[in-house]
């Protein structure tokens, strides 16, 4: 369930956010030579009849959208194939609109094609781009303003997946015109939580942490006091590994901890922009993480070990901690429960180092596509009606089960790629851990979707003594003590910190952006093993001395202008 695509559209998206919490990848900018909302309005009647339903009307007779594809590998039933499968069959049917692929290529080779389009002017009716692309094609004046059609078209069902997706409109809006429709994603579902052996816990009586010292502290019992119970010093109390940010073994949420916000750009008390990672908070956990390393509790190879690699020592039941996000339980945590059935990993908040609430670092934005309509398209508003049709199929609380599954898997084939404009609700995910925790409570399922009846089964199996590693690891995350039980308290707490910062990279971003983070990664790996805490002053100087100020400037222009 969780790896269906139903339930990673929004995740899918959230790990490319991960990748752009420092960056961000769009920007508001001047539209220049786009049509009129007026035009766009003129243009979004053409091919309807009067009466037509704004969301769901079916085109009489049918009309022809145009567009391209970037496909990874897709496998289809026989007989089928892009131009003919269940999608295609049932815009056609649905809403009378038959699909035009002008072209269709591989993932690798899809940003390289779309700029060879846009420098043609051959531009397809609807299209996705991304954040560059789409500023470009703003700045060329070749998009229609989509701002009415939006309002006019999009369902009520759709709009509340905008509004729970934190900056997606407002990145697709150019000098107060919708240039673009985001395709949104989860910022929430990247909050970084800690990953605990809740059984190690249990037999050092250890209680759940509450600080960041008590993290400190069960790192160092993890370490000291043979908890795996083989007479061996063997063991680690915290993961790391080489790239220091990402998913397992990572450090943001031991950062956050102690209020300092690497790779993302915060606001100062001055009200200005500021990078985290230059910031003085950064110096304490650096220090803090050395004694870790010093005293034994740090894998002493982490600087050469990759996430998968780092993880082998979880999955063989030698490491009792990591942070990273939500979904670790699905992976090297489940191949831990696998291969012993002990093995109890739960999720906890991240422990402050001061009486200061932690506030876990998200990105600001998370969009993974930009769904643009051509200037000329002569039925803009097919756009709104292809993504309102999905959005229900997929996502409508009154859409049958059986035209759910023919929509999205149908005899092991997932189908759901071949619609060329996937949306998702953003917050999805939390919603799931809600309604099954509410089910389980009530012991009545009824009203869940299918989705959300997987996710209901793997923690009523849990619950009864029968679920396998697989369910336990999908419990860990829905179920009533998952990792959405820590998510929903930094939602509802209002604990989230987004980046200040999503716009597409600035110029100087765009020349020395990569520079400068592999200089961080090298100076913080070195304080983390020998201990040179003032290479981190120097590190600042040099940051800022290579570019650091000059993206700051251009930060905080672009700040002024959002």
């Amino acid at each position: 369930m969780f790896q269906k695509r139903r339930t990673s559209l929004a995740i899918a998206l959230v790990c490319l956010s991960l990748a752009v919490a420092a960056c961000g990848n769009t920007e508001n900018n001047s539209n220049k030579g786009a049509n009129t909302p007026a035009e766009s309005n003129k243009a979004a009647n053409a091919g309807e009849t009067a009466d037509t339903d704004p969301y769901l009307g079916k085109y009489d007779p049918a009309v022809e959208i145009s567009t391209v594809r970037v496909i990874g590998d897709l496998k289809f039933a026989e007989g089928e194939d892009l131009e003919n499968n269940q999608w295609t069959r049932t815009l056609e049917e649905r809403l009378g609109i038959k699909l035009k692929n002008n072209w269709i290529v591989k993932t690798d080779q899809g940003n390289e094609k779309m700029n060879v389009t846009i420098a043609s002017g051959d531009l397809p009716d609807i299209f996705a781009v991304n954040a560059t692309q789409l500023k470009q094609l703003v700045e060329a004046g070749e998009l229609m303003d989509l701002t009415s059609l939006y309002d006019k078209h999009t369902s009520p069902l759709l709009k509340g997946f905008m509004d729970d997706a934190t900056n997606a409109i407002a990145s697709g809006t150019f000098d107060g015109k919708l240039m673009a429709f985001p395709s949104p994603g989860s910022t929430i579902d990247a909050a970084p939580v800690v990953w605990i052996r809740k059984d190690w816990l249990d037999k050092l009586s250890i209680p759940e942490p509450k600080s960041a010292a008590d993290i400190l502290a069960i790192s160092e019992a993890f370490t000291k006091n043979d908890p795996d119970g083989n007479g061996k010093n063997d063991t680690y109390g915290l993961a790391l590994m080489k790239n220091l940010y990402g998913a397992f073994g990572s450090l943001e949420g031991f950062f956050n901890s102690y209020h300092a916000y690497p790779q993302q750009w915060v606001k100062a008390s001055d009200g200005t922009l500021v990078f985290g990672s230059v910031q003085p908070e950064m110096k304490t956990a650096l220090a803090a993480l050395h004694e870790m390393y010093k005293n034994g509790q740090i894998d002493k190879e982490f600087g050469v070990k990759d996430e998968a690699k780092e993880g082998e020592l979880a999955v063989s039941g030698k490491l009792g901690m990591t942070y990273g996000p939500m979904w670790l339980s699905l992976s090297s945590l489940k191949d831990n429960r696998a291969n012993d059935p002990n093995a109890d990993w739960q999720a906890y908040p991240l422990a402050s180092v001061d009486g200061k609430a932690a506030n876990p670092q998200v990105p600001g934005l998370a969009v993974g596509s930009y769904y643009a309509v051509s200037k000329d398209a002569k039925n803009p508003e097919a756009l709104f009606k292809m993504v309102n049709l999905f959005a229900e199929l997929q996502f409508g609380p009154d859409t049958p089960t059986e035209d759910w599954e023919k929509h999205s898997k149908v005899d092991g084939i997932e189908v759901w790629p071949y619609f060329p404009f996937p949306v998702g609700p953003p917050n999805k995910n939390l919603g799931i851990h809600e309604r099954i925790v509410s089910a389980l409570e009530k012991k009545d399922p009824a009203g869940l979707n299918p989705e959300e009846m997987d996710a209901y089964k793997n923690s009523l199996a849990m619950a009864e003594g029968t679920g396998d590693a697989n369910a336990w690891g999908y419990d860990k995350v829905f179920g009533p003590k998952g990792s959405f039980e820590v998510i929903a308290q930094y939602v509802h707490g209002d604990l989230m910190k987004p980046s200040e910062f999503y716009g597409i990279n600035t110029p100087t971003m765009s020349e020395r952006s990569e520079t400068l983070k592999k200089m961080e990664l090298e100076v913080f790996t070195k304080i983390i093993i020998d201990g040179s805490i003032d290479n981190f002053d120097k590190f600042v100087s040099d940051w800022k001395n290579l570019g650091g100020d000059a993206m700051t400037q251009e930060v905080n222009e672009w700040s002024k202008t959002k």
